[in-house]
C-alpha cells in the first residue's frame, strides 16, 4: 500500500464532514490550478472542443475549458461525501427528478445509460440508495490497489451492487439482466479498436464500444438515460423516459443513434462533459492522430 495513497484516502474521509460550499471552493481552485498546470490535459480538452464545437469562438470554447477543469475536480472532491458522509447528508444534497417509475416500477431488464458528465458517481451513489434493486456496474481498474479497493467500497455502498472490470465478459451480466436488474453503463468512450465501431459523434468519427445495443437486445432490456448535472447545493438527477425504439437488429446504427442522442444531452451542459478523455484517440486507418 503506498502512502500517498493512504493520505489520499484519509484526506477525502476528513472532507466528506466539511460543508459543500467549502468542499466545492476547495475544487474550484483546484480545478483553476489544473487548467494552468496541466498543459498536457489542457491539450486534450481544447482538441476535443474544437472537433466538437467548430463554430463556437475561441473564447468560448476556452470558457467551457475552464470551466471543465473546475467541474472534474469539485467532483472529484465529492467523492468524499459521496462514499463517507452519513447517509442524510446524500439526501439533502442530491435529487432525483424525472422518470424515477422507469426503474422503480416492474421488473423488466434496464440498462441505465449513464453519459459520461462529471456527476456520474452521485448518479450511482443516489440510484442504488433510492432502489435497492440488483444491480452492476463496470469500471476500469485503478493502477493502486488501495485505490482500486477504495473505489470499489464506494461505488458498492448502497443498495444490492455488483462491481465488474471490464476484463470479466459479458454472461454475468446477462444473466443479471434477465432476472430483472439494473445495469449501469457508461459506453461513452474511446476504449481502442478491439470490439468498437466507427460511429460519428459532433460529425467526427468516434471509436464506440456497442455494448448499449448488445446488452440490450441479449437481455431484451430497456434503455433508461440518466443525466447527473452539478449544481451548487449538490446535484440534480434526472431520470429520462425509456428510448422506445431501441435497440434494433443493427448494433452500428444503434450506436450512431446513442452518440447522436447524446449530443443533445452534451448541448445542454457542454463544461460537464468528460472533455479531459482522449475521445478521438482511435483514428480509421489511414487518418491522421489528433492529439
Amino acid at each position: 500500500m503506498s502512502l500517498s495513497a493512504r493520505l489520499g484516502i484519509g484526506f477525502m474521509k476528513a472532507l466528506a464532514h466539511l460543508p459543500l460550499p467549502l468542499v466545492r471552493g476547495l475544487g474550484a481552485g483546484f480545478g483553476h490550478l489544473l487548467y494552468v498546470l496541466a498543459r498536457p490535459r489542457r491539450r486534450v480538452v481544447d482538441v476535443n472542443l474544437a472537433l466538437c464545437f467548430p463554430g463556437k469562438s475561441a473564447a468560448e470554447r476556452r470558457r467551457i475549458a475552464r470551466r471543465t477543469f473546475v467541474y472534474v475536480a469539485q467532483a472529484w472532491l465529492d467523492r468524499s461525501w459521496l462514499w463517507h458522509a452519513p447517509p442524510e447528508a446524500i439526501d439533502r444534497r442530491i435529487r432525483i427528478t424525472g422518470a424515477i417509475g422507469e426503474i422503480d416500477e416492474g421488473n423488466d431488464p434496464t440498462i441505465l445509460f449513464a453519459p459520461h458528465f462529471y456527476g456520474l458517481d452521485a448518479a450511482a451513489t443516489a440510484l442504488t440508495k433510492h432502489n435497492p434493486k440488483p444491480s452492476t456496474t463496470i469500471y476500469t481498474t485503478q493502477r493502486n490497489p488501495m485505490v482500486d479497493e477504495w473505489t470499489r467500497q464506494g461505488r458498492t455502498r448502497f443498495g444490492n451492487v455488483t462491481v465488474l472490470h471490464r476484463v470479466d465478459g459479458v454472461k454475468e451480466i446477462v444473466a443479471g439482466l434477465r432476472k430483472g436488474g439494473v445495469l449501469y453503463l457508461l459506453p461513452d468512450m474511446d476504449f481502442g479498436p478491439s470490439q468498437s465501431v466507427f460511429v460519428p459523434f459532433y460529425g467526427v468519427p468516434a471509436a464506440t464500444v456497442p455494448s448499449l445495443s448488445r446488452f440490450a437486445r441479449l437481455a431484451r432490456a430497456k434503455v433508461v438515460p440518466v443525466i447527473a448535472k452539478i449544481v451548487p447545493g449538490g446535484y440534480e438527477i434526472e431520470v429520462l423516459p425509456a428510448w422506445r425504439d431501441f435497440p434494433t437488429q443493427d448494433a452500428v446504427a444503434d450506436t450512431a443513434l446513442m452518440n447522436l442522442r447524446l449530443q443533445g444531452y452534451v448541448d445542454a451542459m457542454p463544461e460537464q462533459y468528460y472533455w479531459v478523455h482522449r475521445r478521438f484517440k482511435t483514428r480509421p486507418e489511414g487518418e491522421a492522430k489528433v492529439y
